[in-house]
Formats: structure tokens, C-alpha cells, sequence
């Protein structure tokens, strides 16, 4: 059951997941065209696994929160990361959270690692940089939205389907979002990361992992075969292996070497 609150003005969608008192929170963070519902069982089978408690939400113009009331700015990733994210996280008292985000969720989880301190970042499918062939998805998508079943299909998890998609296609597809980066936000990350992607991404290549090694120092990649976009869809359970094996690896906030997740 989905729970409300106002963030950056907006009514903003939430639901949290409680496994452990006094665990860590991971913070799931959807795609350009998800929301709470499409996450569908994976954050808690993945929290369960992981022994941690996890927030997901639903961003502005996604889910049952508030329909965008105008189209998006080239520095809308850039607003989630650095002031709607930091609002929400405070409104609710997560501190340091385990960041897993997905896609555009994947690139606001970095934005805000660039200048916060959070514990971790697993960033799956990350978007650093447009590439062509990112633009030819956002393309194709499009038809198969005007076209086919596609709407109906994200119907089943937004309020306002074309809120959802437009917001999400329009910006993608502008002139003005193709000079989109966030290669310098890198440099400031200091938790560990992280990377994963499928080696048949539709939307992007392997660039993206290749641009982020040498400017994130805690780095670790995890490339997957047989695997698209989605990884969490495609290769649930390979994913929550690896991320609960980076999990446990993670330091203590004192420094020490020992596992932050013991084995039971």
C-alpha cells in the first residue's frame, strides 16, 4: 500500500518496506518510465536477501503521484538528485541510504552521490552521457506507444500514462537534452559503486560503464549477458546476488574492513 507526501510542492508517492530494525535503507529509484507498481516484487525479494529496509517512490509525473502540469527541462535529472531526492530522504529521516537506482534512476543516484554521502550506489543501466543509440529507442518507443499496446500496458501503473511517457520521450528526444552529461558529477563520489548493465542494452553501450571507470575511485562493474535494459526483469536473480555480495563488502562508517552484512 502506497503512502503520500508533499515534496517540491508535488504530492509524491511512496511505499517502504521494513525487514529489519535498524538496518540500512535502500532507495529504489525507477526508470524513465516506471513507478512504484513496475518495480513489482524485486526491492523486497532484493531487501530480504540483502537484510536491509527499502523506500521506493514514484517521481513527479510517474505513478499515483502528481501529472506533470508542463513539459521537462534538459535539468530535470539534475533537480531530482540535488533537491527533491535530498527533501524527501530528510522528510522521512533516511540517512546514508544504499542508493539502487535503474536507467534515469541509475544517473540521479550518481548526481546525488557527486554531492552527498551516501553509503553505496548500485547503479543499474546508468545513463552518463546520450548516446546514439539511446535516441534511436527513445524513437522507436515512441511509435510503439502512439501505436501499439503500449499504453495501455503503462496505464496499469500511471495515473496519467501520458504524463508518464511524454514527460519521459519528450525531453529524451529534443535537441537541447543531446549535449546532456553528467561526466563531471563523477569525480566527487566517494562511496563505493556499484555499475551493472546487460551486454544487450537497446539503449545504451558499454561506453557508459567505460566513461565512469578512472573518475569513480570505488568502483566495481558487472557486465551480464543475456540481458537487455532491464536487468532486474531479464536477470532478477543474478542481480540480487551481485548486489548483495557488494552489499557485504561495504565498509563500516568507521573505516574498518569488515562486513557491513555478516552471513547469518
Amino acid at each position: 500500500m502506497s503512502d503520500f507526501l508533499r515534496v517540491q510542492g508535488q504530492r509524491i508517492e511512496f511505499q517502504q518496506i521494513h525487514v529489519k530494525s535498524g538496518a540500512p535503507v535502500m532507495v529504489f529509484l525507477h526508470e524513465g518510465l516506471g513507478s512504484v507498481a513496475m518495480w513489482l516484487d524485486f526491492p523486497e525479494r532484493l531487501a530480504r536477501a540483502a537484510g536491509v529496509n527499502a523506500l521506493l517512490y514514484s517521481r513527479y509525473g510517474y505513478g499515483k503521484s502528481d501529472a506533470l502540469g508542463g513539459p521537462r527541462r534538459p535539468g530535470y535529472l539534475h533537480d531530482e538528485a540535488l533537491k527533491t531526492l535530498p527533501e524527501l530522504l530528510d522528510r522521512l529521516a533516511v540517512e546514508r541510504p544504499i542508493l539502487f537506482g535503474h536507467s534515469d534512476g541509475a544517473s540521479i543516484a550518481l548526481l546525488y552521490a557527486g554531492s552527498h554521502s551516501p553509503r553505496a550506489v548500485v547503479a543499474v543501466a546508468p545513463h552518463v552521457f546520450v548516446e546514439a543509440v539511446a535516441l534511436d529507442g527513445v524513437r522507436a518507443i515512441r511509435n510503439g506507444y502512439e501505436r501499439g499496446g503500449l499504453r495501455a500496458k503503462l496505464a496499469h501503473y500511471h495515473d496519467d500514462p501520458d504524463s508518464a511517457f511524454y514527460g519521459w520521450n519528450d525531453i529524451w528526444g529534443s535537441d537541447e537534452f543531446r549535449d546532456w552529461c553528467i561526466e563531471e558529477a563523477l569525480a566527487g563520489i566517494e562511496c563505493p559503486v556499484l555499475a551493472v548493465q546487460g551486454l544487450q542494452d537497446e539503449y545504451a553501450t558499454m561506453q557508459q560503464l567505460d566513461r565512469m571507470a578512472g573518475k569513480i575511485r570505488r568502483l566495481e562493474t558487472l557486465k551480464m549477458d543475456h540481458c537487455r535494459h532491464s536487468p532486474h526483469r531479464d536477470q532478477p536473480a543474478a542481480l540480487i546476488d551481485a548486489t548483495v555480495h557488494f552489499c557485504r563488502q561495504i565498509d563500516t562508517p568507521n573505516g574498518r574492513e569488515t562486513a557491513l552484512y555478516p552471513e547469518p
